[in-house]
């Protein structure tokens, strides 16, 4: 077995006791992380072939957020809003929930997010951040907001007040809602 392979071992090992259950894992080429609630399946992808280990439990660490925090129910029937402003919400809510559950994760993902940002992986360099609309601000503020300046009105800051405070899935439907009609 090569080095990659044991480091993806190990960390797969690693999810599954963070997660608590015995979770499908798949590495492959793709554009970022995710997990299938349904079918709960993690997938990490492969960004490069020395991806640090600090970025793993990056990735791991949030998809197992996701695991454990995100009910896989269908509210969609019951909300019209769209996933990716929920997603975006809901991300906050699970890695807050993570570094309660286990305090050492803080590192591990501001480590991590320090890499991506270091390798432009939100594709920002060129940008004026502060143009962009709320739901992105709130993302990039969020995961990187330590190594970027991102400035926000006093109505935004409400907004992100609250993206920042939600505690239950259902707090994550009624601000990702605000956010989209923000937006």
């Amino acid at each position: 077995m090569n080095y990659t392979n044991n480091i993806r071992n190990q960390k797969d090992s690693l999810a599954r006791l963070l997660a608590t259950e015995d979770l499908v894992i798949e590495h492959r080429k793709t554009p970022t992380a995710y997990f299938d609630l349904k079918n709960r399946k993690l997938v990490c992808p492969i960004l490069k072939d020395d991806m640090s280990p600090e970025l793993y439990d990056l990735f791991m660490g949030h998809e197992v957020g996701h695991a454990l925090y995100t009910p896989d129910n269908d509210w969609f029937r019951s909300r019209n809003i769209p996933p990716q402003f929920v997603n975006v919400v809901e991300d906050v809510r699970i890695e807050k929930l993570m570094k309660r559950r286990y305090l050492g994760i803080s590192k591990t993902f501001y480590r991590g997010y320090q890499e991506l940002a270091e390798e432009d992986f939100f594709q920002i360099a060129d940008e004026n951040l502060n143009t962009m609309n709320l739901a992105d601000k709130a993302n990039l503020h969020f995961k990187i907001g330590n190594f970027v300046d991102i400035d926000f009105s006093t109505e935004e800051s409400v907004l992100i007040d609250k993206i920042a405070n939600t505690e239950t899935f259902d707090d994550v439907l009624d601000v990702a809602e605000e956010l989209y009609n923000f937006c």
